[in-house]
């Protein structure tokens, strides 16, 4: 017997919360200065329902740089503005929820 979601009831496997989490998140991404004039790649607003781990470990192999997750935010080190926000759409969040500030 499968486990059973929390919120949606259904099976584990068929659970659908991720995907309603992704769909109504409104994600920012930006860049900042952090020591020694180093740019830093910030994507913000992805809830708790998202694994953030996952996002993480995809975002950092895809763009060979190191990473963490800081105040429930990722932080990507180097300026991957715009190739962050084709990976996250590849992951499955709309286009249209995501801005990039710059």
């Amino acid at each position: 017997m499968s486990e059973v979601c929390q919120k949606c009831g259904l099976p584990k496997d068929l659970c659908v919360c991720t995907t309603i989490a992704k769909e109504e998140e409104k994600i920012k991404i930006y860049s900042e200065r952090k020591r020694y004039r180093k740019t830093m790649t910030v994507v913000e607003g992805i809830s708790k329902d998202v694994n953030k781990k996952d996002i993480l470990t995809k975002l950092k192999t895809k763009f060979a740089c190191g990473g963490t997750i800081k105040d429930g935010n990722i932080e990507l080190q180097g300026d991957h503005k715009r190739r962050a926000k084709e990976m996250m759409i590849k992951m499955g969040f709309p286009e249209d929820m995501i801005e990039i500030s710059d």
